[in-house]
């Protein structure tokens, strides 16, 4: 450990990250790449040494640690050159459960999920009409007796085949009903293999980096009444909280990225000859490097002080957002003084910098775009008005 490494936040806990991460070295994450599969192994041993419970309360099993522990533990992730993507969801998605779900529905899935024996890793809002446009979204739940009736479609429902929950937000009013395109909106837990093929279909994605993306559809598909999560129609709002948790989570993942593009760009400028001198001798070469890590150095802040408002339960939306989009702008600046350092060897499977460099340009699209990031904060943080 290094004496810089020594002073991060729960640098304990990013040091035994790292141990379990070397058990699954670039080889491992290249097979996987290749088949388009999910790293079930990597998810298992994640979820054996307590890292994706950790934001569960010790009394339904979990660890009880701050958003900064789960920050740490994902950053180190990436830094390593792991992905955290197949498995990220279930640290922040089953916050709703918590803040929202009846004291039954934690007793009932928490200890579960802690324990590994349930995955929550689906996560249902997204339509292929709507977007990010959540109040235009239309899949529809509609009460029959005991029994919620779900008819529609999702997309870029990541994880679906390897989760056996899904938090689905649906329609139980109207739109023009409400005072509020968002009103009417409600939350549900679903047991998908109660489902799976009787309303249920799944179908994969195939997309530019291995994230296992899935669309789902809902036809007439029959769930319990109790699946409901909180109040009918607050649904919007249940979601909203979770997402400042959710974006700085995913601004960790960017700076662990643009952390294992600067070390492997220094390491190759240094050790790399041409024309009689190391290439990084060449300020054409440092000065990409340098700003990328300046870059993700500032984010790094960011990141920290997100987390630190999060815990003390002080609104922290500004840092939340502002955190993702400096973090993922930072990895990409990371990635490609990466690729440019190595040149064609950038390129060769080998060297893994080409399947990072896929799977950081995801953030900057995803869970929201950097152009919605900076809307929120032309309007809610300067005051100019709405843009959409």
């Amino acid at each position: 450990m290094t004496p810089r490494d020594a002073a991060l936040p729960h640098a304990e806990i990013r040091e035994e990250v790292k141990k379990l991460c070397a058990r699954f070295p670039g080889e491992y994450w290249r097979k996987l790449d290749a088949a388009r599969a999910y790293p079930s192994e990597f998810v298992t041993a994640l979820t054996e040494a307590g890292y994706l419970s950790v934001l569960i309360p010790e009394e339904y099993g979990g660890a009880g640690l701050g958003l900064g522990a789960a920050s740490a533990i994902l950053e180190t992730i990436h830094e390593e050159g792991a992905n955290g993507a197949a498995c990220h969801a279930q640290m922040y998605t089953m916050g709703t459960v918590l803040r929202h779900g009846t004291e039954a529905q934690k007793r009932r899935y928490l200890p579960e999920i802690a324990a590994g024996r349930l995955r929550l890793q689906a996560f249902g809002v997204t339509e292929p009409t709507s977007g990010t446009d959540t109040g235009a979204l239309r899949t529809t739940a509609r009460r029959k007796g005991d029994r919620y009736i779900v008819n529609g479609q999702k997309v870029w429902t990541s994880r679906a085949e390897h989760s056996d929950l899904m938090l689905l937000l649906a329609r139980t009013q109207k739109r023009e009903e409400g005072r509020k395109k968002t009103d009417g909106l409600s939350v549900f837990l679903i047991d998908m293999r109660e489902v799976l093929g009787c309303g249920l279909t799944i179908r994969p994605i195939r997309t530019m980096m291995n994230h296992n993306s899935c669309e789902v559809f809902f036809d007439n598909m029959e769930i319990p009444a109790d699946s409901l999560i909180g109040e009918e129609g607050k649904g919007f709002r249940y979601i909203l909280d979770g997402m400042n948790a959710e974006r700085l989570l995913i601004a960790s993942e960017s700076i662990g990225d643009a952390k294992w593009f600067t070390a492997r760009s220094v390491a190759y400028a240094n050790e790399r000859r041409v024309f009689d001198r190391p290439i990084g001798q060449n300020q054409g070469v440092q000065f990409p490097i340098a700003r990328a890590y300046a870059q993700w150095r500032a984010a790094e802040l960011m990141v920290h002080r997100g987390c630190e408002k999060f815990e003390a339960g002080l609104p922290c939306g500004e840092e939340a957002n502002m955190a993702k989009l400096l973090a993922a702008d930072a990895a990409w600046a990371a990635a490609e003084s990466c690729v440019q350092t190595h040149g064609g060897f950038g390129f060769a499977e080998e060297y893994d910098i080409e399947r990072k460099f896929r799977e950081t340009r995801l953030y900057q699209v995803a869970p929201i775009s950097t152009n919605l990031i900076l809307s929120y904060i032309a309007e809610h943080v300067l005051g100019l008005p709405r843009s959409y």
